[in-house]
C-alpha cells in the first residue's frame, strides 16, 4: 500500500526529463560494476522487460517495507524516466517504478541514486502498468557504454533466429575406434529445450592434439572449431552441461568405449572452462 500512495504522489508532480540526458552511473555505491558473461546471459534470459532508465525519485523505505534486506543494503522505492526501453514486447510506460535493494557505502550511507542512470532487467506487475519487478537482486546495473554494449549484444544473440538452444541434459554417446591406435571418434547427444538436435563430437588423431566441435543439426561439420568463450553457444554448454558424463549416456557401449567417452567429455568440459559469474539470484533454469 505503501510504495502505490508513494507511486501516485511522485508522479503526479513529475516532469519529464530529456530521453539524451547522460549521467555518471553510481559505480562507486554499487558492486555490480563488473558483470560476467554468465551474470548477463543469465539475467537476459530471465527478464521480458530491459530498461535504460534514470532515476527522478528515491525512497528509502524502512520497518516492515523494509523486511528481508540483506545486511549492507537498504531497500528504495525509485521511480525512473525511461529513456530506452531495449526489450519489451508489450511496451512500457515512459515512467516505471520498481523496489530494489541496493548496497550501503562503507559508512554505511545510501548510494546517491537521483538522477543515477541504470539498466534495469525487470518483469511487468500484472494489473499494475508502469510497475515492475526486478527479476534478481543484481538486475539494476549501473549504465556504462560497455555494459550497455555488452547486455545488447547478448540480447540480441538470444533473439537471433539461428540462436543455439537451451541445454536440458547429455543423451546417448557413441564411441568408435580407429584403424590405427589412438585414432578414435566420439559423438555425444545433447538433450535440447525444443529438441533440435546437438552433438559434441571428439576426434582423436595419432601424433595430434584431440580435436571437439559442436554440430548444431544432424550434419557434423569435421572444419568446425569449438564456441569461443563468451559467446551464446558457449555459455549454454559451459553452463549447462553437467561436469561427469551421465552413466546413462554409456550404458549401451562396452566398458573400454565407455570409458573412451568419458575421457573425451572431461576434455570438452576442461576445454569450455568454468561457467563463471560475479553474481547469484538466477538459478541454472534460467529463472529467479
Amino acid at each position: 500500500m505503501r510504495a502505490a500512495v508513494l507511486f501516485i504522489l511522485l508522479t503526479t508532480t513529475a516532469i519529464a526529463a530529456p530521453a539524451s540526458a547522460q549521467v555518471p552511473a553510481m559505480a562507486e555505491n554499487q558492486p555490480y560494476s563488473s558483470y560476467s558473461y554468465v551474470d548477463l546471459a543469465r539475467l537476459g534470459e530471465a527478464a521480458p522487460i530491459v530498461a535504460d532508465v534514470q532515476v527522478r525519485d528515491a525512497i528509502r523505505l524502512k520497518g516492515a517495507d523494509a523486511a528481508g534486506v540483506p545486511p549492507g543494503k537498504a531497500r528504495f522505492y525509485i521511480v525512473a524516466d525511461m529513456l530506452t526501453l531495449v526489450r519489451g514486447a508489450q511496451g512500457v510506460p515512459g515512467q516505471v517504478s520498481f523496489l530494489a535493494d541496493l548496497p550501503l557505502d562503507p559508512a554505511n550511507h545510501p548510494p546517491k541514486l537521483k538522477k543515477a542512470r541504470f539498466l534495469a532487467l525487470a518483469a511487468p506487475v500484472a494489473g499494475k502498468p508502469g510497475e515492475l519487478r526486478l527479476v534478481a537482486p543484481n538486475a539494476l546495473i549501473a549504465w556504462t557504454p560497455e555494459i550497455d554494449r555488452r547486455l545488447r549484444a547478448i540480447l540480441l544473440a538470444l533473439a537471433a533466429p539461428d540462436a543455439p538452444p537451451r541445454i536440458t541434459g547429455v543423451g546417448k554417446a557413441f564411441h568408435v575406434p580407429g584403424s590405427l591406435p589412438g585414432e578414435s571418434e566420439t559423438q555425444i547427444f545433447l538433450h535440447t529445450a525444443d529438441n533440435r538436435p546437438v552433438s559434441l563430437n571428439i576426434l582423436r588423431r595419432p601424433g595430434e592434439q584431440p580435436r571437439w566441435a559442436v554440430a548444431l543439426g544432424e550434419m557434423v561439420d569435421e572444419a568446425a572449431r569449438p564456441p569461443a568463450r563468451d559467446t551464446l553457444l558457449w555459455y549454454r554448454l559451459a553452463c549447462f552441461l553437467p561436469h561427469d558424463l551421465p552413466d546413462e549416456a554409456t550404458a549401451d557401449l562396452s566398458p573400454a568405449d565407455a570409458e573412451a567417452s568419458r575421457a573425451d567429455y572431461a576434455m570438452v568440459i576442461t576445454a569450455l572452462g568454468p561457467c563463471s559469474r560475479q553474481f547469484g539470484g538466477i538459478g541454472d533454469d534460467g529463472q529467479p
